[in-house]
């Protein structure tokens, strides 16, 4: 929980910085695929500093995870295996050191992608499940890129317009109040990124 909120803080504090727009862009693609803290937070920050370019903000961030998603996806493809069902250290790196990547979780996920496959990736691209886990599986596992990226793409793009567009909309009269109780609702958001987790491992158990 501390090493979450310090990672936290710091990507807050590149809403103060003028290398807002491309810490928000850089966070998007590594969220994609290896980075814990969805850039959500750095989002809404810069867009309560600067409420007229919201839209602007949203769309870097979906370009940024979109193309996050391609390379979580190559690294899967490429990278993750030395030979069929032998996993490369590029693999072990990720059970041993990313949050919520488990060799029994991606294992599992196999089973989803035969059922489901372009909802799968669609789900973790507009929710709160850990989008990196899928992208990566889904190049491990070769799911279709055409559908893959589709299904980022779309889902993606609605997840960050629908934040800029509501604070576009309410940013105004919802600054006071995130101001007010800011402490509070970094953590709620810290518990929702846990939460991710928890439903990742249960939905694919």
């Amino acid at each position: 929980m501390k090493l979450l909120r310090k990672l936290y803080d710091w990507v807050l504090h590149w809403a103060k910085t003028p290398y807002g727009s491309l810490a928000l862009f850089l966070l998007a693609f590594a969220e994609s695929s290896f980075f814990p803290i969805p850039p959500d937070v750095l989002l809404i920050a810069l867009i309560l500093g600067s409420i007229s370019r919201a839209f602007r903000f949203a769309f870097l961030c979906s370009l940024g995870s979109i193309l996050g998603g391609i390379f979580g996806y190559f690294i899967g493809y490429k990278l993750w295996w030395v030979s069929p069902g032998v996993y490369s250290n590029i693999a072990h790196f990720f059970f041993n050191y990313v949050p919520g990547f488990t060799e029994n979780l991606f294992q599992a996920i196999k089973v989803k992608y035969d059922a489901w496959n372009f909802w799968i990736v669609f789900s973790a691209g507009f929710t709160i499940i850990p989008y990196k886990v899928i992208t990566i599986s889904a190049g491990a596992f070769n799911i279709n890129f055409s559908l893959f990226l589709l299904a980022s793409s779309i889902s993606r793009s609605a997840r960050f317009f629908l934040v800029a567009g509501f604070f576009r909309i309410f940013g105004e009269k919802v600054k006071s109040f995130i101001d007010k109780y800011f402490d509070l609702l970094a953590l709620l958001f810290l518990i929702l990124l846990i939460i991710g987790f928890i439903i990742i491992k249960l939905i694919f158990k």
